[in-house]
């Protein structure tokens, strides 16, 4: 026995703490968890018999950034003047960072605690031990920033040559060195109708818009490369528009963590990387859903979409048909809108922002009504030429939407029978006595066999709403001439209106710099 340890240390009792630093390691290093149970013994032949094992912090790093019930309460319990010894495989179990070790090497100093390890016993009253504790204390903070750090590196290096694949997203699965695309055809045909309809509608709000009229799903990944189907959310749609995965780039380092402390506690946040500060991202590794070309233009798109300081590419709601394309030629600020009256409502355009954010006197305001109808008159200018080409286009672009719904729908459904025939192969399969099981299986299969009902009565619906033919140009003799009513009419679309407007004046703008550029000497 060693002469540190005196009679009232005995008196007292002994705790023993155990941890590990990560789930992994509970569940795979087994070994280390019996050498550090087996400190039990050690602490018999000591002399203690009152011994307290806490193992509360199992799975829980000691690098100060998360908090540990069990040493919180050994502390606690040290500091109450019962302990008369704390004990641990290696002195690293207890902290790895300053804060925490110093502050239980101060509190058995102050009670007369010792702390014991498998090689020695410490007294932190005598300087000689408290020394060598500081010293072990800083070796272990500086073990774990030196782990990590060569962990860090080793990740970077992997990933600069496109071999680290930590997860993949929908649409794709892990492969032996790349990813690659997922063989269920539900899966990317979903996919793949997520972009054409953020192409076709400009706009991650609005195809996730369409996403929830038409009550469709989205593939979501999980663990072990499973395939969930949600309801999609915007995250969801915007995380799947942003990822170059899906036009066949390797990318890694998109984000950075960061630790902060608030109200005592650390919280993780994030945030997303500028393009060039990734770690790496190269091109053309694995097959895509989209080229790399598109994927750049989406980008833009978005980006024009969040920009207060750009012209809004996106049709919103609203009366007002050159909403965010206009702007103030004194002060240069875009022209904001307003709204009186119940309806109808009266429309204004103004340019105001300099009195909200200077409170300057504002620029301008005028009345809208009168320039939206010069725009509208201008616009059936150009498009009663092209008034029945354009209509037979709509007709043939609705017949491709609606087979486009009905296709979704129909895969749909091939998954819900098969979901419903394998519930019943399960039902068929167990002991009918068996109740606590049967009754649950039945209950599975009758929701299976609803939803493959529901669908079919969907797809019914569908059908019966579908438009047969294209319409022919015979039939749209008549729609040049009530091209100015269909566009004045209540009950047409603002934003299909706003976004022809945006289109025309696009290649107006794209016009006038050609000629500019010409008449350059």
């Amino acid at each position: 026995m060693s002469d540190k340890i005196k009679p009232h240390h005995i008196e007292r009792k002994a705790i023993l703490y155990v941890r590990q630093s990560s789930t992994f390691q509970v569940q795979n290093n087994v070994e280390s968890q019996k050498l550090q149970y087996a400190m039990r013994d050690r602490l018999c032949g000591l002399g203690w018999c009152d011994i307290e094992v806490i193992d509360e912090d199992l799975g829980r790093s000691a690098s100060g950034t998360v908090t540990r019930a069990g040493f919180e309460r050994m502390v606690a319990e040290v500091c109450l003047g019962q302990v008369g010894a704390v004990a641990a495989r290696e002195v690293s179990r207890f902290a790895r960072n300053s804060r925490e070790w110093q502050k239980l090497v101060e509190v058995c100093r102050v009670v007369d605690t010792l702390l014991i390890d498998q090689e020695m016993v410490y007294t932190p009253r005598q300087s000689n031990d408290r020394l060598l504790l500081g010293l072990k204390g800083s070796l272990n903070e500086y073990e774990l920033d030196l782990l990590r750090q060569r962990s860090v590196e080793a990740r970077r290096e992997k990933a600069k040559r496109g071999e680290l694949i930590v997860a993949s997203p929908a649409g794709y699965i892990k492969g032996e060195d790349r990813l690659e695309k997922d063989p269920d055809l539900r899966v990317q045909e979903q996919v793949l109708l997520v972009f054409s309809k953020f192409l076709e509608l400009g706009s991650a709000r609005q195809t996730l818009l369409w996403f929830l009229e038409h009550g469709l799903q989205v593939p979501v990944s999980a663990p072990r490369d499973q395939v969930v189907w949600r309801r999609p959310r915007y995250t969801t749609i915007y995380k799947m528009l942003s990822n170059p995965a899906y036009a066949g780039a390797y990318a890694y380092g998109r984000t950075e963590h960061a630790t902060q402390y608030e109200r005592g506690e650390a919280r993780r946040r994030s945030r997303r990387k500028p393009r060039g500060q990734w770690w790496a991202l190269i091109r053309d590794t694995h097959e895509g859903y989209i080229s790399w070309k598109q994927f750049e233009e989406i980008q833009h798109t978005m980006t024009n979409n969040g920009h207060l300081r750009r012209p809004s590419v996106v049709a919103k709601r609203g009366l007002a048909l050159v909403a965010g394309l206009l702007r103030c030629r004194r002060c240069g600020r875009k022209l904001m809108v307003s709204y009186a009256g119940n309806g109808p409502y009266v429309l204004r355009y103004e340019c105001r922002r300099s009195a909200l954010d200077n409170g300057e006197p504002p620029c301008i305001t005028f009345a809208g009504l009168s320039l939206d109808e010069a725009i509208s008159r201008e616009i059936m200018t150009v498009l009663e030429p092209a008034a029945m080409d354009a209509a037979v286009l709509a007709s043939e672009q609705e017949i491709l939407r609606q087979e486009e719904i009905l296709c979704v729908l129909k895969r749909e459904l091939e998954a819900a029978r098969y979901s419903a025939r394998r519930a019943e192969k399960q039902y068929e399969a167990t002991d009918p006595d068996n109740r606590l099981v049967a009754s649950e299986l039945e209950r599975r299969w009758n929701n299976a066999l609803q939803k493959v009902q529901q669908l079919e009565m969907r797809i019914e619906d569908a059908r019966r709403g579908r438009q047969g033919m294209p319409v022919t140009r015979a039939e749209f003799e008549s729609v040049a001439a009530d091209l100015d009513a269909v566009w004045s009419h209540p009950e047409t679309d603002v934003r299909l209106k706003k976004r022809i407007v945006r289109t025309l004046s696009k290649r107006l703008w794209w016009m006038w710099m050609v000629r500019q550029a010409r008449s350059l000497p």
